[in-house]
């Protein structure tokens, strides 16, 4: 469970995105939900996450994403004291990506 405060009305939220079939759905209802300075800083963050899961140091991610070291500093700890949300979504794109090549075949 999250260390946030669980409220059942914050599950339909997350109900709605699991509904989501493809890249383009997720990226129109986001579009709707979010501000677009919101989406950015999302998507900075998870660009960050990645790169930092592929073990680039602070000063590359900086330079590739103009990301402050702040926000660097604050994914840094959700990828190694968080609730492992970015592992799941890590582990299964891979894992997608894994049946993909094996397709390919």
């Amino acid at each position: 469970m999250s260390k946030r405060t669980y409220q059942p009305k914050n599950e339909d939220l997350y109900k709605a995105i699991v509904t989501l079939r493809t890249p383009e759905e997720a990226q129109l209802f986001f579009d709707d939900l979010c501000s677009v300075s919101e989406l950015r800083a999302m998507e900075q963050r998870y660009y960050v996450a990645e790169l930092l899961n592929q073990g680039l140091i602070y000063n590359d991610i900086l330079e590739r994403t103009g990301a402050s070291s702040a926000t660097i500093s604050r994914v840094n700890r959700s990828l190694r004291y968080g609730n492992d949300g970015y592992e799941v979504v890590f582990r299964r794109l891979a894992e997608q990506e894994g049946e993909t090549e094996d397709q390919g075949e």
